[in-house]
C-alpha cells in the first residue's frame, strides 16, 4: 500500500513522553489541541492510532489530505 499524508488533531498539549512516542509526526501544539501530521501506509496509521490510544490521548479528528490540498 502506498502513503497517504494523514492529519490528527488529538485534545491538549503533548508532554515529552507523548511527543516522544509520536516523533514521528510533525507536530503543531495550539491553545487547546495539538495536530500531527505524517505520511503513512494503512499498517502505520493502525501503530499510530495504537499508540494514540495506549497514551489515554483524546482523538478529535483523523483527516486524510489529498494531494489537491497539500
Amino acid at each position: 500500500m502506498y502513503p497517504h499524508r494523514y492529519q490528527i488533531t488529538i485534545s491538549g498539549n503533548l508532554d515529552e513522553a507523548g511527543r516522544e512516542a509520536l516523533g514521528d509526526f510533525k507536530i503543531e501544539s495550539g491553545d487547546m489541541t495539538t495536530v500531527l501530521i505524517a505520511d503513512l501506509d494503512q499498517a502505520a496509521l493502525y501503530g499510530a492510532l495504537n499508540r494514540i490510544t495506549s497514551l489515554g490521548i483524546e482523538m478529535l479528528r483523523l483527516y486524510r489530505i489529498t494531494s489537491r490540498e497539500e
